[in-house]
């Protein structure tokens, strides 16, 4: 029953109709005879309506309802279209009794005359019975239809009024069956705007200058939209508005940053819908065709400033093209006959398309596709003896129709593809190709007995124009079941749909597909996951190290997810960390006096683009960049009241008139604000204006300002004028972000904040550590959507969200490790179309697929709440860090400063992070994080992981005095304190590497102020000899290495241990794996006697001293005393004395070739691929090397003769010592804690009277 009625359901101002099929009481309602999946409800409105919302009801007073259905819509009551909601559901959730109504309101509202709902599941107690409301309002229009070669002209006078801030835009809807043709064209004086539909999809041409030949600058193509051949309407906009041009195709909408000149429409002579000379003109129909508020179709009827070429009418007149979805393994089609043409459309790269078996059971033919192509294969009875076997076309799964004919007489095969002779392909069968009683299209055979199942992949997609017999296919009255056989086939329409349009790949990654899903690939983008969201870099530097790495270049991802590209930048891991940008200009740049010249002007481009600089500037907590301008004769601001001669435009665009040093506004220089001119009438020395030359240089500081884009040099014109200037790399050190944490005191405490949106991609990061078994680390509500992160179990974190499909959980179990342990733990959980995925520290991902046709839209409205949840239930108790959502890091420190319960910061990072301290670093704590002292260790850096070396020559030596007990107690400084030595001496630990050529010669002597000493050398054969004086009354003992010649350029290290009365000395060789050897010797720890003369050295000693030593020595250490280290380092400090020229070398390293050694350069291609830095970054390294400080060393040799006293040091030796020599090497051996054993049950006595002894 058809009822047209104003409904209470809408507001009256709608002037709504909804058609009633409720039927009163005792009337029941649509029930068909036959309850299947191959029944219908169709409903004629009568003209094209919009449809906004439906409502069902099951049949009145029964047990029939209906659970779920399809909604269908049609302008013809034929080739009908799916309602999908949000692009991807395919059904609608009905009823669950005969009673109650369910209303939908549809998400975008329905253009059509015919509606048809299609029930999928019913009551299983009943059978399908529908009651059915429709709602909507009266829809007109204006058509007309193109027949390929007419056209419409519409001549216009610009508005003299207009201007570039008006509003322009041009809306049309159309429909075609074709994939191509021109639906407008217009020119104006320099360009020309042309929308065409090529291949299914819009194509919106913007090009300069007709006359001149397209080229990258002169053509601009923006695509939108995909299967828009379908025979639906599609609505189209081009919108012009403030120097911006919007794209609209349906729901997609693209935002061009256009030229000047294609946003000037005032110059527009015409608008063509069509284009004049071309064969690829629009068939099909176009409605509501507007020019602003001008209706173009309107006034092509009346005649009216529009001229019409060819043959255009004002109906839609539609051909008729029925076409059969396959939508699946159970999907098949069944006809009797000869097949000769078909017409299908996928995404799949393969799929059996036809088959049949030849008459007299001579075989069987198999039509398919196999990566994409069409391949055709006959198989001989009984088996699979290919007899056949023929390819042709390529490139057919890009979802666009293509056709098949299909050619069998007088023994010859011929197969064509889209009526191409490139695309066909020949064979010459000895038996004729007779299809038997039956063709199967798509689908499996097994549904008959007589024929084999299908050894080819299923196909998914559509197909039409099915000729057989040389008759086309009524695929209606297949429907009806009048002729033929069908399974699972959707008839008269085609459920392709473009799952890469809109892509919902990120980031650039590009979009593939097949039938039932997509898949992104993010190779050389620098992001991950399912749709390329994910940044696989870090944030900042500080990221970088505190995961371990040292000074080099790294991609840095400033907002992680968010749009702004990742950078190759320097990183420079000293006690900052700095992160370094480089320009095109950072070397001293000279300026003279030039006639004619008033100004130079100077541009930097930095390596990073302004997005990029902003947000790393932004994040950091401090930014500098050094200026200096040398000058004669030559002002620079000009000060005190003139107007400044130079000045420099950073991130404002705005002049700044201070230099560096100095403070916004103030128009001085450092000097000027220290005090300290040269000239105290002017706040810059080059403003003294003398002839001699003078520098004015210091820090930019303030981050709003930086960087320095350009700098204008004024004062250069005048005779004698000398000027020369130089601005330095940007530099940034600290990041904001890492550190912003908030500690949580009380289950009942949270921070709240506004709602995350990440309706399609969402990811949550950060860092925690708490003692507490459980706790909500987030939530998000809305109506019936959720997302949370949560720790469920001191083992066990868990993601759980809905978006419509119900409640979806991803879970990572650690095991036997607990979270709990007051240790930062790194949570990663993303979300996203196709799948959530959860990781934690470093634990395996876990994945879980999104469903394949659920809901995808993510929908929230309450706050955020962090460390608790709305209800004030299972909040969390400890420390959380560095959250992040969708790349945005929010602020925990400022909202907890105003929240009960919350404090900001969390102290105690050594806990998690003191492992990074090596070689004796000790961890120390700061609000912010923490750092190494190496002050213990021999070693220096950031993580006491960097050796210091020098490189040695005859001819120079250090001294190093160990202090008095009364020297310990003044007031030394903090730098140079660990050098100082425990004089209690209960045991020794001395170790140190080395590499030489030269044989003999002296390694390293210590002595005490007596006749006692522990000399380490290289005897004339290169091994290695370790020389005790243990006793004065005794000769010096000599234990040696006679395995190998150390002296062979390579890296060794020696390490020399005391322990009460056991002596261990270790020999690493090459410092690999190849082998430790070590001796124990068993002494008594004796009182000391007469100091030591200088003249009464060992003889021996004294020769090799006389040589000198050339070589490398590093990480020489004794006991907590670092000598080299504090010679080199802190000279001025400590109690050294440098007898010539000492600088610090690379030498130590073991890879010394390398020019770089300190520097790790990380690029796309350790995840990727190959990815070039560039000259800019290149030259970057090669110029900054000084600033970096050292970084990238240069090797300088130098001459030292090591020689050590040490204090009240004396050993008595017992005439026993034990040799071990184990089979392999522990991974700490080159450490100076590395464990020396003593085996005293492998003693060998020896005589009293043997001195030297040889391992």
């Amino acid at each position: 029953m058809h009822c047209m009625h104003c409904t209470d359901s809408f507001p009256k101002s709608y002037n709504m109709w909804y058609l009633c099929a409720v039927f009163p009481a005792g009337a029941g309602g649509w029930a068909p005879v036959e309850s299947n999946k191959y029944q219908w409800l169709e409903v004629d409105l009568g003209e094209r309506t919009e449809i906004t919302a439906v409502a069902t009801q099951g049949r009145y007073g029964s047990s029939d309802w209906v659970s779920s259905f399809l909604l269908m819509f049609s302008d013809t009551g034929c080739n009908w279209k799916q309602y999908r909601q949000e692009d991807n559901i395919r059904a609608f959730t009905g009823n669950s009794n005969a009673d109650s109504v369910v209303q939908f309101k549809l998400q975008q509202p329905v253009f059509a005359r015919f509606l048809r709902l299609l029930p999928l599941d019913w009551n299983p107690n009943g059978r399908i019975g529908l009651r059915l409301e429709a709602y909507g309002c009266p829809y007109k229009s204006d058509v007309a239809r193109f027949d390929g070669s007419s056209c419409l002209l519409y001549r216009f006078s610009p508005n003299p009024t207009s201007s570039q801030t008006a509003k322009d835009i041009i809306s049309l809807k159309f429909k075609t069956l074709q994939n191509s043709g021109t639906l407008i064209h217009t020119e104006g004086q320099d360009h020309t705007i042309t929308l065409e539909l090529h291949k299914g999809k819009l194509l919106l041409h913007l090009r300069k200058d007709k006359s001149v030949s397209p080229g990258p600058e002169s053509h601009m193509v923006v695509s939108l939209g995909s299967l828009l051949d379908d025979q639906h309407w599609h609505h189209v906009a081009i919108e012009r508005f403030s120097g911006h041009l919007n794209f609209t195709v349906d729901k997609s909408s693209q935002q061009i940053q256009s030229l000047p000149e294609y946003t000037d429409w005032d110059n527009l002579f015409n608008l063509l819908f069509c284009r004049v000379m071309s064969r690829r003109n629009f068939h099909g129909c176009l409605e509501n065709l507007l020019w602003n508020d001008v209706n173009v179709i309107d006034l092509a009827k009346q005649q009216q400033q529009v001229s019409i070429t060819g043959n255009v009418t004002f109906t839609c007149a539609e051909p008729v093209s029925v076409p059969v979805t396959f939508a699946g393994a159970q999907s098949f089609l069944q006809l009797p006959g000869a097949a000769q043409h078909l017409q299908f459309r996928t995404w799949n790269r393969a799929g059996l398309l036809l088959t049949f078996d030849l008459q007299q059971q001579a075989g069987s033919l198999w039509l398919y596709l196999s990566e994409a192509r069409v391949r055709l294969q006959v198989h001989k009875a009984g088996g699979y003896t290919i007899l056949v076997d023929v390819t042709a076309g390529f490139g057919l799964n890009d979802g666009q129709w293509h056709s098949i004919d299909l050619t069998a007489r007088r023994g010859h095969l011929t197969i064509t593809v889209d009526k191409e002779e490139d695309s066909t392909a020949h064979a010459s069968p000895s038996f004729p190709v007779v299809s038997g009683n039956n063709l199967f299209f798509g689908g499996e055979r097994k549904q008959h007995a007589s024929y084999t199942e299908n050894p080819f992949n299923v196909f998914q997609g559509c197909m039409r124009h099915i000729h057989v017999d040389n008759n086309a296919v009524d695929l209606i009255k297949v429907q009806q079941m009048l002729i033929g056989n069908y399974s699972d086939l959707q008839i008269d329409m085609c459920g392709i749909i473009d799952r890469c349009s809109p892509s919902h790949c990120e980031h650039g990654g590009r979009c593939t597909q097949s039938w039932s899903t997509f898949h992104c690939n993010c190779s050389n983008t620098g992001y991950s996951g399912a749709t390329c969201h994910s940044s696989v870099y870090e944030k900042s530097c500080e990221a970088y190290k505190h995961q371990g790495n040292t000074s080099g270049l790294y991609y840095i991802d400033v907002d992680g997810s968010g749009p702004i590209k990742s950078q190759l930048i320097y990183c420079n891991m000293t006690d900052k960390t700095w992160l370094v940008i480089q320009h095109n200009n950072t070397e001293l740049t000279k300026l003279k006096a030039s006639s004619g010249i008033n100004q130079h002007l100077a541009y930097f481009n930095y390596s990073a683009d302004a997005e990029q600089l902003w947000a790393i500037i932004t994040q950091a907590e401090h930014c500098e960049q050094e200026v200096l301008y040398h000058c004669r004769k030559s002002l620079l601001l000009n000060t005190p009241d003139g107007s400044p001669f130079t000045w420099w435009v950073g991130r404002t665009d705005e002049p700044q008139t201070y230099w560096g040093g100095a403070v916004p506004g103030s128009q001085q220089c450092g000097c000027g604000l220290q005090g300290n001119c040269i000239d105290s009438d002017h706040y810059c020395n080059c403003d003294a204006d003398r002839k001699e030359w003078a520098t004015d240089s210091g820090l930019l500081t303030h981050k709003e300002n930086l960087p320095v884009r350009w700098v204008v040099v004024g004062d250069i014109q005048r005779p004698g004028s000398e000027a020369a200037y130089k601005v330095g790399p940007l530099k940034c050190h600290g990041d904001k972000n890492f550190w912003n944490a908030a500690f949580f005191n009380k289950e009942t405490s949270y921070l709240h904040f506004p709602t995350f949106h990440g309706e399609l991609s969402a990811d949550i990061s950060f860092l925690f550590k708490t003692t507490a078994a459980s706790g909500v680390f987030l939530e998000n509500l809305g109506i019936k959507d959720f997302i949370r992160v949560e720790l469920s179990s001191p083992t066990e974190v868990v993601f759980s969200f809905d978006v419509g499909n119900g409640p979806f959980e991803v879970r990572v179990e650690t095991g036997d490790v607990a979270l709990n342990d007051d240790r930062w733990h790194r949570v990663r959980a993303e979300r996203n179309v196709k799948e959530a995925s959860l990781r934690v520290d470093g634990f395996p991902n876990a994945t879980q697929k999104a469903p394949a046709d659920g809901h995808i839209h993510l929908q929230l409205n309450s706050q955020l709440f962090v460390g608790g949840t709305a209800s004030r239930m299972k909040g969390f108790l400890g420390c959380i860090r560095s959250l992040q959502l969708n790349g945005r890091t929010l602020d925990l420190e400022e909202r907890a400063k105003i929240t009960p319960g919350v404090r900001p910061g969390c102290p105690g990072h050594c806990s998690s992070y003191g492992e990074l301290c090596q070689n004796q670093g000790r961890c120390v704590e700061m609000y912010n994080g923490f750092s190494c002292d190496c002050g213990l260790s021999a070693y220096a850096g950031p993580f006491c992981q960097r050796e210091v070396s020098a490189d040695f020559k005859p001819g120079t030596s250090v001294q190093y005095t160990f202090k008095e007990p009364y020297e310990l107690n003044r007031n030394i400084s903090t730098q140079s304190s660990s050098i100082y030595s425990d004089l209690k001496l209960r045991g020794e630990n001395v170790s140190f590497s080395f590499r030489s050529s030269q044989s003999p010669a002296l390694l390293l002597y210590v002595s005490s102020y007596y006749r006692e000493y522990l000399a380490v050398l290289l005897n004339r054969n290169g091994y290695l000899d370790v020389k005790y004086k243990l006793q004065n009354s005794r000769d010096a003992e000599v234990f040696r290495t006679s395995v190998r010649n150390l002296a062979n350029g390579q890296l060794h290290r020696v390490s020399i241990r005391r322990l009460s009365e056991t002596v261990s000395v270790q020999v690493i060789y090459s410092l690999t794996v190849q082998g430790i050897y070590y001796v124990t010797v068993q002494v008594t720890y004796l009182t000391y006697s007469v100091p030591i003369q200088s003249g009464e050295l060992d003889p021996e000693i004294a020769r090799l001293n006389s040589q000198g030593f050339s070589g490398c020595l590093s990480v020489v250490q004794f006991n907590s005393v670092a000598p080299l280290k504090a010679a080199l380092l802190y000279p001025n400090t400590s109690p050294v004395v440098v007898i010539g020229s000492l600088a610090e070398s690379t030498c130590g390293s073991p890879s010394p070739a390398n020019p770089y050694p300190a520097e790790t350069t990380h690029s796309l291609s350790d995840h990727l691929g190959t990815v070039g830095t560039g000259e800019l970054i290149v030259n970057a390294i090669k110029s900054d090397s000084a600033l970096i400080g050292g970084v990238i060393a240069v090797v300088i040799f130098v001459i030292l003769c090591a020689l050590a006293i040490m204090a009240r040091f004396l050993y008595r030796r017992k005439e026993t010592f034990h040799t071990q020599e184990p089979q392999g090497i522990k991974p700490e051996a080159d450490s100076p804690e590395y464990p020396f054993h003593s085996e005293p049950n492998s003693q060998n006595i020896l005589s009293e009277n043997q001195k030297e002894y040889f391992i």
